[in-house]
């Protein structure tokens, strides 16, 4: 499996990596994207099994990033690990097509949750 784990800061991408391989994802090769631009490139260049992408991220929003990639007919799931989770965000997110959304603060057992009915 090749995951894409997107976010504009570089301790929380490493706390989700960590999180990742607590759940039992730990054979996963990751790659990091530091806004959503670069999740965007990375998706299309690698083609990764999943996308891990925060919503609020310079240079190109988490949903601006899936909305880009489904619009150009890619298919590669999308999930979201942010700070809000809101009824409406899960709503916009579902809409456009993300498979999840994991509110912050997170642990194993929410990627367990979210990832193992996909990817178990």
């Amino acid at each position: 499996m090749r995951v894409v784990v997107a976010d504009d800061s570089r301790v929380m991408r490493q706390i989700v990596i960590r999180t990742l391989r607590q759940a039992g994802f730990d054979d996963w090769e990751i790659l990091e994207a530091a806004d959503g631009q670069e999740a965007l490139d990375l998706a299309v260049a690698q083609a990764p099994d999943l996308v891990l992408s925060d919503w609020n991220m310079p240079n190109m929003l988490g949903i601006e990033m899936l909305q880009h990639l489904r619009a150009a007919g890619y298919t590669i799931p999308v999930g979201f690990v942010t700070s809000e989770g809101s009824d409406q965000m899960r709503e916009i997110a579902a809409n456009e097509g993300a498979l999840f959304l994991i509110a912050k603060p997170f642990n194993a057992d929410s990627f367990k949750e979210a990832l193992g009915p996909i990817f178990g």
